[in-house]
């Protein structure tokens, strides 16, 4: 489903980023990507997501070579992805209800059926009764909500969230976590890229530890444990 092969990333004024990493995830796994702040994690989610492109090595997702992909086919791409970035990137001059139908807009989906979907997505994130409200009076979990909502309105097999539980607090965060495990139970692949894992309760998630842009896989995370911001 994902896989890093001897992974380097190094930009133009010499800094390595990322240093021979190699990893795999399977379909249907939950894994949280973590380490230490400038370890390279926002970096690898970049070349996950096609965002960026390695120096050397090559990122494989459903069999395609990331590194050999077309600019063009970049977007096609990106539709079978469900993306939630660090600062959410929500439209806050459109409503809820807008901001999760945008994805399907752009793919020419018909309107009956973009909006039953919308609709839907929203309900499986608890914002069903919010539809009509602007970003800037949701609050910081509930946005959080809607970036996962519109992340998933194309139904992707895979869900790369970049610190999706930062600056929220410890209620929250779990709800956001027990949100992403709904969806790993259908079979939806998530990556969770954060530098504090927090442990869901029944689950052992794996750990992919970055340490100064080398990956060093982890053990699963203890199901009993729950450690919280």
């Amino acid at each position: 489903m994902i896989a890093a092969n001897d992974v380097t990333k190094r930009y133009p004024e010499g800094r390595e980023a990322l240093r021979n990493v190699s990893f795999e995830i399977t379909a249907g796994e939950m894994v949280f990507l973590t380490g230490h702040s400038g370890a390279g994690k926002s970096t690898l989610f970049k070349l996950l997501a096609a965002i960026e492109r390695p120096t050397s090595g090559s990122v494989v997702i459903n069999g395609q070579n990331l590194a050999a992909l077309r600019r063009n086919a970049v977007p096609y791409l990106r539709r079978k992805l469900g993306l939630i970035f660090q600062d959410r990137k929500l439209l806050f001059d459109r409503n809820v209800l807008d901001n999760v139908l945008l994805p399907l807009a752009i793919v020419g989906h018909p309107a009956k059926e973009a909006l039953r979907r919308a609709q839907a997505a929203l309900a499986k994130v608890g914002l069903p009764n919010r539809e009509k409200t602007f970003p800037i009076a949701l609050s910081g979990g509930e946005q959080q909500r809607l970036a996962i909502a519109r992340a998933v309105v194309n139904r992707p097999a895979i869900i790369l969230a970049d610190e999706p539980t930062a600056n929220l607090d410890a209620a929250s965060a779990q709800e956001i976590l027990e949100i992403f495990r709904a969806f790993q139970q259908v079979g939806v692949t998530v990556l969770i890229v954060t530098h504090d894992p927090l442990c869901l309760p029944g689950t052992r998630p794996r750990i992919l530890r970055l340490d100064h842009g080398q990956m060093s896989e982890g053990q699963a995370m203890p199901s009993a444990a729950v450690a919280l911001p």
